[in-house]
C-alpha cells in the first residue's frame, strides 16, 4: 500500500506543479488570446488530474491512515485531515475545474450546463462538504468546518447559475472566472497546507496559512468580475462639437 501511495503522491505533485505554474498565464495574460486559451486548458486538465489522484490518496488514507502516513501517530487526526478533508477538497477542486470548462463550452447553450457530470458534481460536493464539517466537529478540528463552507457556497452559486432560465449577459464569463480561479485557490491551499504538515507541523492547520491563497484568489476574482462589468457598459458618446 505504501509504495502505491507514494507513486500516487508523486503523480499528484507532478500534475499539481503543472497547475501551479500554468495558472498564472491565463490570469495575467490577455483574455481570449491564444496563450490564454492554451494555458487555461493546460491548467484545467492538470487540475483535473491532480484532483482525481487526490481522490485516490484520500481513499487510501481512509482505508489505512497510519500505513499511508507512518510519520504521524494519531490515526483519528490523519483520517480526518488527510482522509475526509482531502476527499472533500479533491471533489471541490474537480467540481471547480470541470464547471469552469463547462460554463465556457456551453456559453451558447445554457441548458447544457444542467446535464451529466456537471450537474452530478453539485450534490456530490454538498455531501462531501457536509461529511467534512461533521467529521471536523467530531474530532475537534474546526478548520474542517470552516473549509466546508466554501463547498456549500460553491455548489449553491453553481446551481443558482445553472438553473437560472435567463442568466444576464456574460454571466457565464463571471462563473468561468469564479470556478477556474477557485480551482487555483484550491490547489495552492492544498500544496501549502498539506506540504506544511511535513515541513512545519505546528503551522499546518493555522487558519492564516489556509487564508492566504483564499484572500489572493478572491482579489483576483473581484478584479476580473469588475472588468467584465465595465465591459458591459455602453461606450460614452462623443461630446457635442467633437470632430468626426
Amino acid at each position: 500500500m505504501l509504495t502505491f501511495f507514494h507513486i500516487l503522491v508523486a503523480l499528484h505533485i507532478a500534475f499539481g506543479s503543472v497547475g501551479l505554474i500554468s495558472f498564472w498565464v491565463p490570469v495575467i495574460g490577455k483574455k481570449g488570446a491564444r496563450n490564454h486559451r492554451l494555458w487555461g486548458k493546460v491548467f484545467a486538465y492538470a487540475i483535473l488530474g491532480a484532483g482525481s489522484i487526490a481522490l485516490m490518496l484520500s481513499i487510501c488514507t481512509l482505508i489505512d491512515p497510519l500505513g499511508t502516513h507512518p510519520h504521524l501517530k494519531d490515526a483519528v487526526f490523519v483520517r480526518g485531515i488527510f482522509g475526509y478533508m482531502m476527499l472533500y477538497l479533491a471533489i471541490l477542486t474537480l467540481n471547480l475545474a470541470w464547471y469552469g470548462l463547462m460554463t465556457l463550452r456551453n456559453k451558447a447553450n445554457h441548458t447544457a450546463n444542467r446535464r451529466g457530470l456537471n450537474l452530478a458534481l453539485q450534490p456530490l460536493l454538498i455531501i462531501a462538504a457536509l461529511i467534512c464539517a461533521v467529521e471536523g466537529v467530531l474530532i475537534g478540528q474546526y478548520l474542517m468546518v470552516g473549509m466546508s463552507i466554501v463547498g456549500f457556497a460553491t455548489a449553491g452559486t453553481n446551481l443558482f447559475f445553472m438553473f437560472n432560465p435567463n442568466p444576464p449577459p456574460k454571466a457565464y464569463l463571471k462563473e468561468h472566472v469564479k470556478a477556474i480561479v477557485g480551482a487555483g485557490i484550491s490547489v495552492y491551499t492544498a500544496f501549502s497546507a498539506f506540504g506544511a504538515v511535513r515541513l512545519m507541523p505546528s503551522l499546518a492547520l493555522h487558519p492564516g496559512l489556509w487564508a492566504i491563497p483564499l484572500v489572493i484568489g478572491l482579489a483576483i476574482i473581484l478584479y476580473h468580475h469588475r472588468q467584465i462589468r465595465l465591459s458591459l457598459k455602453p461606450r460614452s458618446l462623443k461630446p457635442a462639437g467633437a470632430a468626426s
